[in-house]
């Protein structure tokens, strides 16, 4: 029994019998007819007229916002005009009198009154001061008043009418007068002599109509504003009127009442208890199946939620109003679903409703699916966790975290070592324990890394046979899990271990390893379903597993390719210290090379290089391009020509890869070539595309060279650049690709930053260098790295010689004995007698076919050096002399005695040279 606020009786007196419920619906059923068919529309203009009559409260509210707008209309006026007034006498005073004085100290109009006819002067001068400052009158007048000018000609020479008296003590009149044009404003002003006598009066007056008129072009505005404000309130009346209308369909007071009475019978017919409680924590209604669900008492109503006797977890959360959705809360032996909202969201009365269902028989069903939701959760999370990278090891860890604890209590994955490494397993092998996740860390299970063959009685055994999943629920009662290894499993028993499901990895034809879940918390056993999404939660991850070991090959054959394709140990020479580093991208090797390259006169050249992309091609395209640079190096050529012929030999490559559709084109290559003379200490660079180099001085000052930065090899036709730098002995220069200062979440001026400061810090070896340089590489780098660190040295003068040869034969001699006496200061007498004869022949063709100036220089590094240098650009050619020949084996005697000989181009000719083995 309800009682409603207000309202007294039980439900059953309150409610209407059947004929008054059909007569009350006939009236409703018309009204909302309208409404929903629009015939609503015919009758909208009388209601408007109607409410707009004032018989309604949007009428009574429109005539209050009439009379307001009209008081303030009023208001308006009135402050407008007596404002405009104020204002137009300020105006008038201030005209005229600035008028009066600017003409009374005018140049002339004093001269003018002694004038024999002021009016014949003055007149024309006033009428143009009035129009200019458009005033009615400019009066000029003597001490007497008597007028001199005036607007209407037929006034000058009569008296000025109005106060003058105090002018002609000097001071300045402002008055109102009514005068001929008016109601005025008229000032005088005196006329000073220069000894200051007044000796005339000027006078300027407006009348107040021409200051004015601001209140005739206010007052129309205000009037509109009025008007405005009127239409306004009108359309929001109306507004109001049609959206009461539209709300209540219509309907008449009886017809809403009505309505209410059937509304309240469909509160109480429906199967959803309803509770409606105040601000207050009262109790304010609740139907019959709210009654029935919460067991309230009889005077329920009224009376505060928690002294109802409901349990202390509902009774809280209907009395604190807080939002609610399919909240469950136990009542009795019933389950009950609550949704509550506050009342007042949409400006209703503060409180809150709240509705109840039952679902107790829907709780079994909802158990089921939201445990097969947890199910479709967990595959979807395998799915999207599992094969994040293209790591063995770490693909195997994400499977057995995502199955611990949702489904497993203990997850371990066993591999064969040959997928660790990326070959094709052999079932035969043993397994190693790859991954393991568990609720505890300490278990007796067997740890990682431990090499694991499980006996065929075992349920690891049995899967690995069969290729199925194997579930073991008891295992206190598996004798074959427990002959594995009778104590271990002892302790995993007594750890609480009691269940296991068992699944093998499989890859199309290929057993990778095992899964093994075991249970612990839980005192249910696996189970049919379980096992069948153990198996699926498997095989999604088997497949992540494969790729992974498949990249692991193809990497690590890719890896090998390049590391066989990089230089295995540095050549041994003098001119530099060089450490260096190459670290393969975490994606795939790609085509990162370096390369120290000894060339004549103890020369050294540097060289780093990287081809766009990754994997085989990328790492072949760059043995290729290696290959080339050392063969072009060996003609001793300027680095900026050298670059000039690897761009060449690019566009080749890229002609015949695209010519043959099976072969893959060079996208791109960048390298940079640098040639060190220990000798001038003088360091050529050219880089085609590729990061500058780093020079750390002696003292170790960071900087970075400013170099020409050329084109990328392959673009054909872009000439190159050669600079050169002046190394201090001890300096370090640092080559290295763009994988070390680039990546996707850096530019390259954050990265050369960070390697500034890496070098800055860094210790004065180039190992050192390179630990220190690799400090600042990416984590995980998406491209190669290749470091080269080359730390100067200089050829002192004591191993340096050097004569300038005059263009005669006689001067062969004088060389010969000065190199014998530099070789016995070197302790190199057994050399005497070959350095001799190569000087001889190669100074004597310099002096017969080549061109002065001439000089020859000898140095004592690791080899004695001869160089002989012309200003001719003709090259001499090994060849055999025939017998009848006089001479041609000059040269030939010079490969003979020498271990290396030839040519290279300098700036200003050739330089012939030939390298001994030192004793």
């Amino acid at each position: 029994m309800v009682r409603l606020p207000g309202r007294t009786g039980s439900r059953s007196a309150r409610r209407p019998h059947r004929r008054r419920l059909e007569l009350a619906s006939g009236p409703t059923r018309r009204a909302r007819g309208r409404s929903g068919h629009g015939h609503t529309g015919g009758n909208r203009p009388s209601a408007l007229r109607s409410a707009l009559g004032g018989r309604s409260v949007a009428g009574q509210v429109f005539l209050l916002q009439v009379a307001i707008v009209l008081l303030l209309v009023a208001a308006a006026v009135v402050a407008l005009v007596l404002q405009v007034r104020h204002d137009s006498d300020d105006e008038a005073r201030n005209r005229s009198l600035a008028v009066a004085e600017t003409f009374a100290n005018a140049p002339g109009v004093r001269e003018a009154l002694a004038a024999p006819d002021p009016t014949a002067v003055l007149q024309p001068r006033a009428e143009a001061a009035r129009k200019d400052a458009h005033v009615d009158f400019v009066v000029v007048m003597n001490t007497h008043g008597v007028r001199y000018t005036h607007p209407e000609p037929d006034r000058i020479g009569k008296r000025f009418v109005g106060t003058f008296q105090p002018a002609l003590a000097g001071r300045t009149v402002v008055e109102q007068v009514d005068g001929t044009l008016g109601p005025l404003v008229q000032a005088v002003v005196p006329i000073r002599a220069p000894d200051g006598k007044v000796v005339g009066l000027v006078s300027a007056g407006i009348t107040t109509r021409n200051v004015g008129g601001l209140a005739d072009r206010q007052l129309p505005v205000v009037l509109s504003a009025a008007a405005v404000a009127l239409a306004l309130a009108t359309a929001g009346t109306a507004l109001v009127t049609r959206r009461l209308l539209r709300q209540t369909h219509g309907l008449g007071p009886r017809e809403m009442t009505r309505m209410y009475e059937h509304h309240d019978a469909v509160l109480h017919s429906v199967r959803e208890g309803v509770i409606i409680v105040g601000d207050d924590g009262r109790l304010l209604l609740a139907n019959d199946e709210a009654r029935h669900l919460l067991g309230l008492p009889e005077d329920a109503e009224r009376r505060p939620v928690l002294d109802l006797g409901l349990d202390p977890g509902t009774a809280e959360l209907l009395a604190s109003g807080r939002i609610a959705t399919d909240e469950v809360r136990l009542v009795g032996d019933r389950l009950l679903a609550i949704n509550q909202r506050p009342t007042d969201m949409a400006g209703g009365p503060s409180g809150s409703v709240a509705t109840l269902r039952d679902s107790t028989e829907l709780r079994a069903l909802s158990g089921r699916a939201e445990k097969a939701r947890e199910r479709l959760s967990l595959l979807y999370d395998a799915g999207v966790g599992v094969g994040t990278s293209l790591d063995v090891t770490r693909t195997a860890e994400e499977l057995v975290r995502v199955a611990v604890p949702r489904f497993a209590d203990f997850a371990t994955l066993d591999l064969y070592d040959a997928v660790l490494a990326g070959e094709d397993p052999d079932p035969g092998a043993a397994l190693r324990r790859t991954a393991f996740a568990g609720i505890r860390e300490n278990t007796p299970l067997y740890p990682l890394g431990q090499e694991i063959r499980f006996i065929p009685s075992t349920p690891q055994a049995l899967g690995l046979k069969s290729r199925r999943p194997v579930l073991e629920p008891r295992l206190e009662a598996a004798p074959g899990w427990q002959a594995q290894d009778a104590e271990r499993t002892e302790r995993v028993l007594a750890s609480g271990i009691h269940s296991l499901i068992a699944v093998p990895v499989r890859a199309g034809n290929l057993l990778l390893g095992l899964v093994s879940f075991w249970r612990s918390e839980k005192d249910e056993p696996f189970d049919a379903e379980e096992l069948a999404l153990a198996e699926e939660l498997v095989a999604r991850a088997a497949v992540s597993i494969d790729n992974a070991r498949r990249y692991t090959r193809e990497h690590g054959l890719a890896v090998t390719l390049q590391r066989s394709l990089l230089p295995r140990s540095l050549p041994e020479q003098n001119a530099l210290d060089v450490a260096s580093r190459y670290l393969p991208a975490q994606a795939g090797v790609g085509g990162d090379w370096f390369d120290v390259l000894p060339l004549s006169g103890a020369r050294v050249a540097l060289v780093v290089g990287d081809v766009v992309g990754h994997g085989l091609h990328a790492a072949a395209t760059m043995g290729r391009l290696r290959t080339a640079v050392s063969n072009f190096s060996a003609l001793d050529l300027p680095p900026d020509e050298l670059l000039g012929l690897l761009d060449e030999l690019v566009c080749r490559i890229d002609q015949d890869e695209t010519a043959d559709s099976s072969g893959a084109p060079v996208a791109s290559a960048t390298c940079l070539y640098a040639i060190y003379d220990p000798v001038s200490r003088r360091c050529a660079v050219a880089r085609a595309g590729h990061p500058p180099p780093a020079v750390v001085g002696p003292d170790g000052d960071v900087t970075f060279p400013d170099l020409p930065a050329g084109p990328p090899l392959g673009l054909g036709g872009l000439p190159f650049e050669t600079a050169e730098l002046e190394l201090a002995e001890g300096s370090r220069l640092v080559l290295y690709t763009d994988g070390l200062v680039m990546d996707r979440e850096r530019d390259i001026d954050t990265g050369l930053a960070e390697l500034r400061t890496a070098l800055a810090s860094a210790g004065e070896s180039p190992e050192d260098t390179c630990r220190a340089v690799l400090d600042v590489r990416p984590s995980r780098p998406v491209d190669d790295i290749a470091v080269l660190v080359a730390r100067t040295r200089a050829l002192g003068p004591g191993q340096v010689a050097e004569w300038d040869v005059p263009g005669q034969a006689s001067a062969v001699g004088d060389v010969r004995a000065a190199v014998s006496r530099r070789l016995v200061e070197w302790g190199l007498e057994e050399l005497t007698f070959a350095t001799e004869l190569i000087l001889s022949e190669l100074v004597t063709n310099a002096i017969r076919y080549g061109a002065e100036p001439i000089r020859v220089r000898v140095l004592c590094d690791r080899s004695l050096i001869c160089e002989v240098f012309d200003s001719s650009n003709t090259s001499p050619h090994l060849r055999y002399a025939a017998s009848t020949d006089e001479g041609g084996r000059g040269l030939f005697l010079v490969a003979q005695l020498a271990e290396r000989w030839g040519t290279r181009y300098t700036p200003t000719g050739k330089a012939i040279w030939a390298e001994q083995p030192l004793p």
